[in-house]
């Protein structure tokens, strides 16, 4: 069976004259200007259309805190609060975020003052290489407004009692979008779960 042929592959773009270069430059359509509220502060800057949200605040904002992790929206690493849900900012855009709330790991607390949160995965011990642990902590920030909101997960056992403590179950399952290389995922478990429980005793809100 003859061997199929194709034509030549395109030379690369650093291989094109440099007037080439330039008129492709010319081509990219203009950034667009996007204002954001990030941690409490009125931000604006200029970016493409494609720019992600991770990308804006790492590279343009300098909010490093937000990891990049598999940049596909399946480890959870790059987990930030938008209005004070949870969103993989890897899949969504910073011009979806016009004139939104951001909240990063950054936003949360200071070392001075750590949110309940951060200091419950002190106490715990519940992170190794620490990589994924910013978007853990968002991700249970947003947890815990779910559960005082008496929201149910898939594995509610009964929808009519949603606000009831959560079990540990619950933890996991309401959790399973962060996923953590180290395993350190028990200890995870026990911080969500004193936070959880200091926050049913009228503690850390």
């Amino acid at each position: 069976m003859p061997l199929a042929r194709f034509p030549p592959r395109p030379p690369l773009a650093m291989d094109q004259p440099v007037s080439t270069r330039t008129a492709l430059a010319a081509a990219e359509p203009p950034p667009h200007r996007v204002s954001l509220h990030i941690n409490g502060e009125a931000v604006a800057l200029e970016v493409q259309a494609r720019v992600t949200l991770l990308d804006a605040l790492r590279e343009h904002l300098h909010f490093t805190g937000t990891k990049k992790g598999c940049d596909r929206g399946q480890c959870g690493a790059c987990t930030v609060l938008v209005e004070g849900r949870r969103v993989n900012s890897c899949l969504t855009l910073a011009v979806m975020c016009e004139g939104r709330s951001v909240t990063t790991v950054e936003g949360l607390g200071t070392p001075d003052a750590l949110h309940p949160v951060q200091a419950a995965f002190v106490e715990c011990d519940a992170f190794q290489c620490g990589y994924c642990t910013p978007g853990q902590i968002c991700s249970t920030v947003a947890l815990l407004d779910e559960a005082r909101a008496g929201r149910a997960s898939h594995v509610t056992p009964d929808l009519a009692r949603a606000g009831e403590p959560l079990s540990d179950d619950e933890i996991r399952e309401r959790m399973s979008g962060n996923l953590c290389r180290c395993g350190a995922y028990p200890n995870i478990v026990r911080a969500v779960r004193l936070v959880l429980d200091n926050d049913q005793g009228g503690q850390g809100r």
